[in-house]
């Protein structure tokens, strides 16, 4: 019987890979959304029934289900240099010098019909992916080039990445590098939906990718669809075998052993002889690979491909700040190597930033639900990169100050990373007579109170609690997606809800009825019932999410996850002090303090007291203390789960483990502590034995955990 479930199994998530990489990759969609959703249904049901044939691979592995507390650092296996940058022909005609110099003196041959592959540098995060058995087993960031940060199961949820290979024999280790990014559509989404939170928004796509990737939790990662593009292909030993070496690249040889790979399968050495060669392969195992690159046979042909791409840019769906220029021979990028920093084979053509003068009509400002004033330039409506930008953040005091800004200035405006709009400079030749300095008030603009400017800080606040704006920003964040998710009470409902008396804190809407709402403008039946039941669901989001929503300053999604993993009630919390709340790993004293006197403040013991009666989830079912820093009784141990344990998946003991400081890798290698075994463990143990690692069972691990 289990023999004809594995097979069904095994059918449902084929079908879903290839429907996945038709949707994602090819943007060929090949079967309806619905039919979709209905064969990821049964395979979810098959596997939950049978979850001793669940593998890392399968469709449903992409979103853990419980957040990581905290990523580990991890080595790259081959450093992930950046690239040397050039701003014009100039800088590029010396880079191509530079190398032919460093050809020469090695009597390479290489001057004389060399070629360029042009590619769009993608304005998003590197990322390095290592395959074993052709199975995805690690995702990690750039970090300094020479370790990052293991994030495999928020890259899980990258649906352009292949969780399995495209290949019927795949080598044993395949490492692939790319750019994990946000399309432009899908970042503006994220920032709207930021700003009806009242949270702050990301200044572009690179750091809003390069923030996401970074989530704990790696649902909220899969809610932001980042995408990817890959762009090279590496093979090497296992990880942690040779530290810092270098993978044998091809050569004029072929590959490895003188058997051709069949059209499935690609051994080493035959990877590609070529950058085009390899970007071509990616494409044909599954990856998704950026169309728009040029193989060309000159330094002028690679200078027309720029400026192409330099006007074509605004017409992508994507952000592009530059063109990466790579010598198309692997074998000579493998002669030319590296500098300490840079490799000397390719070079980034950076495009130059689009500044344009228009002119300071009115400075308004802003205020958030922090209390955090924001003075923003009203700008004379002007076109820059292809948008018209009217209005421009100054930021603060400080920053009005240091521009010595008058109303009616001539500024200089750009995109910062081509999305939002910052004022650069001022232009004080051309202020006219009748120019006004600009000051930033001394009272709030929403409810006239006095603003308070503490010291250390360049923000200045209203403090005044019952501030409108302060309480909509509340109302706002509370609601919002990462904390109650409160689905369809956004901006425009709460100002309405606030306009009408409804709600004077969050409290309040959990006192909100269908009667009370039905009083309202454009608020029939149906839709107050659904608000009512969206509010009284959210009585069931878990103490972490209730915390985020409190609004407290400097807490946000992740530091609310670490706080409510040491205090695990409302009441443990308020009573602690700033030293005690400051022992919880990951928290500084500036959070601690922040959080601490949040906790001093009448109102919101008063607020606190309320939630009390709500239903709200202010306590977490299991306290754990694994997050204090003087209950870490794994840190500086290395682990390697192998096989199938007895009663817990791997996520589980990966997420123990973690919990208790100990760093949890895919391979061993000589800096491995333990090995935990489970069933039908592999190479991994031999390899363990062959070090002489310590080895565990389930039940000593957990013997392990347990000990003071």
């Amino acid at each position: 019987m289990n023999g004809e479930i594995e097979q069904q199994i095994q059918q449902l998530r084929q079908q879903l890979q290839e429907a996945s990489y038709a949707y994602y990759v090819l943007d060929a969609p090949i079967m309806a959304d619905e039919v979709y959703d209905r064969l990821y249904r049964d395979l979810q049901e098959l596997e939950f029934d049978y979850p001793e044939l669940i593998t890392p691979e399968s469709p449903t592995q992409r979103v853990g289900e419980k957040p990581a507390t905290q990523f580990y650092s991890v080595k790259h296996n081959i450093p992930l240099y950046s690239l040397e940058n050039a701003f014009d022909l100039a800088e590029f005609t010396k880079w191509q010098e530079r190398w032919q110099r460093v050809a020469q003196s090695q009597s390479l041959g290489a001057n004389q019909g060399v070629e360029y592959v042009c590619e769009l540098k993608i304005d998003g995060s590197a990322l390095a992916l290592t395959y074993e058995n052709g199975v995805l087993v690690r995702g990690a960031t750039r970090g300094d080039g020479i370790s990052g940060e293991d994030i495999t199961q928020n890259v899980k949820t990258i649906r352009s990445i292949p969780l399995k290979l495209n290949l019927d024999n795949p080598p044993p280790i395949v490492e692939v590098r790319g750019e994990a990014f946000l399309s432009l559509a899908v970042f503006e989404e994220i920032n709207r939906e930021r700003e009806k939170a009242g949270e702050q928004l990301f200044a572009n796509p690179r750091n809003a990718a390069a923030g996401t990737l970074r989530q704990l939790d790696s649902k909220i990662v899969d809610k932001r669809k980042l995408d990817f593009f890959a762009y090279t292909l590496h093979f090497d030993e296992p990880v942690g075998a040779v530290d810092g070496a270098y993978p044998p690249l091809p050569t004029d040889e072929g590959n490895h052993g003188g058997i051709a790979p069949t059209e499935n399968q690609i051994a080493p050495g035959n990877e590609g002889k070529t950058q085009w060669e390899s970007l071509d392969l990616l494409q044909r195992r599954g990856f998704k690979v950026n169309p728009n690159r040029q193989l060309c046979y000159s330094l002028e042909e690679v200078w027309e491909y720029y400026e192409l791409w330099d006007t074509e840019r605004r017409n992508l769906p994507y952000m592009t700040d530059g063109v990466v220029v790579k010598i198309n021979s692997v074998l000579l990028q493998k002669q030319l190597g590296f500098t300490q920093r840079f490799p000397r084979w390719a070079i980034a053509l950076k495009y130059p930033a689009q500044e344009v003068p228009t002119i300071v009509e009115a400075v308004t400002i802003q205020v958030g639900r922090t209390g955090a004033l924001t003075p923003v330039a009203e700008l004379k409506p002007v076109q820059l990169a292809g948008t018209t930008v009217s209005r421009a953040s100054l930021h603060n005091s400080d920053r009005i100050s240091a521009l010595n800004l008058h109303i009616g200035d001539t500024v200089i405006v750009r995109k910062a990373g081509e999305i939002i709009p910052e004022v650069v400079r001022l232009l004080p030749e051309l202020r006219p007579s009748h120019a006004q300095l600009f000051q930033m008030p001394s009272c709030c603009p929403e409810c006239q109170q006095p603003v308070v400017r503490e010291k250390g800080e360049a923000v200045t606040r209203c403090i005044n609690t019952s501030c409108p704006a302060i309480l909509r920003g509340s109302l706002i964040h509370f609601c919002s997606r990462d904390a109650l998710d409160i689905n369809g009470v956004g901006e425009k409902l709460v100002q309405q809800m606030v306009d009408h008396n409804l709600l004077n804190s969050v409290a309040d809407l959990y006192d909100l009825t269908v009667e009370r709402l039905m009083n309202m403008e454009r608020m029939g039946a149906k839709l107050a019932t659904k608000l009512i039941g969206a509010i009284g669901n959210s009585k069931t989001q878990p103490w972490p999410r209730v915390l985020y929503g409190l609004g407290i300053r400097q807490v946000g999604s992740v530091n609310a996850q670490l706080l409510t993993e040491r205090f695990s009630n409302v009441e443990e919390l308020a009573a602690a002090s700033a030293a005690s709340i400051e022992g919880v790993y990951g928290i500084g004293p500036e959070i601690a303090q922040s959080v601490y006197q949040w906790f001093q403040v009448p109102a919101n013991q008063s607020l606190i007291e309320r939630l009390k009666t709500t239903g709200l989830q202010l306590k977490s079912e299991v306290k754990t203390q694994t997050t204090a820093k003087n209950n870490l009784q794994l840190v500086g141990k290395t682990f390697v789960i192998t096989g199938t344990l007895p009663t817990m998946k791997r996520d589980e003991a990966k997420d123990l483990i973690q919990k208790a400081g100990g760093k949890v890798t895919n391979s061993v290698s000589a800096k491995t502590n333990y090995v935990v075994v489970g069933e039908d463990a592999g190479s991994k143990l031999e390899k363990a034995q062959s070090f002489g690692i310590q080895q565990l069972s389930e039940s000593e691990l957990r013997e392990m955990l347990e000990q003071p």
